[in-house]
């Protein structure tokens, strides 16, 4: 299977191109030729199977150019042992047809270990084919948890450096001190006076500067991405969606009508990555995107129309604080047909004008396959104290914007069939946040704000956030925005 741009089709590299290089040089997101299919008898051995192998039998559909080897190696080094319980993404039923699916129980807490455990994995392998010797520069924004799970995926991985740039005031204090405290000697972090969309901006700009690229090139380094626009960071997200749907049939779920799947979203990544499942044979019924008050995704769902020219609100839930949803664009490809020119004119739009406008046929598509949906931090707030009242279930500030939505779309449309809620963060990444919620005083230190909600909810506080509590801040850096690719280059020695 060869992978195409999404502004130029024209364009066709591997798998291991596509994961190597990150980002097509003309902008755009590489993409599968086609999306592969699974049978019946494929989910039924699925279904048989534990995440690792399931894992394995989702990546061999999309990475043709890896041997079978290679991916045994890549999802065991990935998957075995670096999860609780060796279970990466358990269901827990918390209502009759509430399920929730917890991405968290990997090493840094949050969903993206999903991904970025495997990634480095998928990555080396990929160089090893494609790019001659050149030692990879990762280079990653994050709005808080890309960037700590990116940094403990890659440390020290041979032939690799990693550099994070995120929001000087946009993490919250554990995301902060995760990313500052890594360890490493081939990772560098600094923070940015401006907010995500910002970082993500400057890393884009860095990937396509042609000055840029020459002086990697005499340096033999290249760039390449942990980000969801790296194919390689999405294609392992499809993977637990499918997993989900395995889980719910082992456990008796009546899915004649199909189920629905709810996700906290900022970036459009991990709902893509649902679409993709749906695509691929899954029996997802609607996909209900939720926002924060940052709500670009819900006025486009619902109205067709693109603007990030608003004002810029930081929540309690950061890692959704974003204007900018580059996984759109992938979106945009596959609804309107996969028409590269229309996808290049309306990214063309969006960087001149900040904004665009779908056809109404495109708009109409949108909300026939979406739900869109967004709260502010009040009612994020309430629905975390609300659902630990009622189902004795503890959620982060993320998974409660994505509850919140559930709660809203079932009262208005009256759709009650099963529901998989995507949680993306242990609640205590943002224990002062959660505790507040549940109508606690916050002391000033954010460890002892952690052990009253232990002490309050039962909930123990997962290990690798307990470890931090001694912790000393390796990085101080802070940079401009128009500042970050000298940055780049000096931290490179270039």
């Amino acid at each position: 299977m060869n992978y195409i741009s999404t502004r130029n089709k024209n364009i066709k590299v591997s798998a291991s191109q596509a994961i190597a290089q990150g980002i097509s040089k003309d902008g755009g997101l590489f993409v599968p030729e086609s999306i592969p299919a699974l049978s019946k008898d494929d989910f039924e051995s699925l279904i048989g199977m534990d995440y690792p192998s399931r894992a394995a039998f989702v990546l061999k559909r999309f990475l043709t150019d890896f041997t079978d080897e290679e991916i045994e190696y890549c999802v065991k080094g990935a998957y075995v042992g670096n999860f609780d319980n060796d279970q990466p993404a358990p269901l827990k039923t918390i209502a009759n047809n509430e399920h929730i699916l917890e991405l968290w129980h990997g090493p840094t807490c949050a969903f993206k270990d999903l991904a970025l455990q495997i990634l480095p994995y998928l990555l080396t392998t990929s160089a090893k084919k494609v790019s001659g010797g050149k030692e990879t520069v990762i280079l990653v924004a994050t709005s808080g948890d890309t960037g700590k799970a990116a940094l403990e995926g890659f440390c020290d991985v041979e032939n690799t450096k990693i550099m994070v740039f995120y929001p000087s005031d946009g993490v919250s204090a554990m995301q902060k001190l995760q990313m500052d405290t890594q360890k490493g000697e081939n990772v560098f972090v600094c923070a940015i006076k401006g907010n995500f969309d910002d970082a993500q901006t400057g890393v884009k700009k860095i990937f396509t500067d042609n000055e840029v690229a020459v002086i990697l090139e005499k340096a033999n380094m290249q760039f390449s991405s942990a980000n969801s626009i790296n194919w390689g960071r999405l294609a392992p997200q499809i993977i637990y969606y499918i997993s989900a749907y395995c889980d719910l049939v082992k456990e008796g779920a009546d899915l004649s009508g199909g189920f629905n799947v709810v996700v906290p979203t900022g970036n459009f990544g991990n709902i893509l990555a649902a679409y993709y499942a749906k695509v691929m044979g899954v029996r997802i019924n609607k996909l209900v995107c939720a926002s924060n008050a940052n709500n670009v995704l819900t006025d486009f769902i619902n109205t067709g129309v693109y603007d990030r020219n608003r004002k810029f609100y930081t929540t309690i839930s950061p890692s959704m604080d974003i204007l900018i949803s580059s996984n759109l664009e992938r979106m945009l490809f596959e609804i309107s047909g996969r028409d590269d020119e229309c996808v290049a004119a309306l990214q063309k739009e969006l960087n001149d004008n900040g904004k665009y406008t779908v056809s109404d046929e495109i708009a109409a598509k949108f909300r026939e396959l979406f739900y869109g949906g967004c709260c502010d931090d009040q009612s994020t707030m309430a629905t975390i104290k609300s659902t630990f009242d009622e189902c004795d279930y503890l959620i982060d500030t993320h998974t409660a914007v994505a509850v919140n939505v559930y709660n809203s779309y079932v009262k208005n449309t009256g759709d009650n069939r099963p529901t998989v809620i995507a949680s993306t963060a242990s609640p205590y990444k943002f224990a002062n946040s959660v505790l507040e919620a549940l109508g606690a005083e916050l002391s000033g230190d954010e460890f002892k704000n952690a052990e009253m909600l232990a002490d309050i909810t039962n909930v123990l506080m997962p290990k690798p956030l307990a470890a931090l509590k001694n912790a000393k801040p390796r990085f101080k850096n802070l940079c401009e925005k128009q500042d970050m690719v000298d940055v780049v280059l000096k931290n490179l020695g270039l």
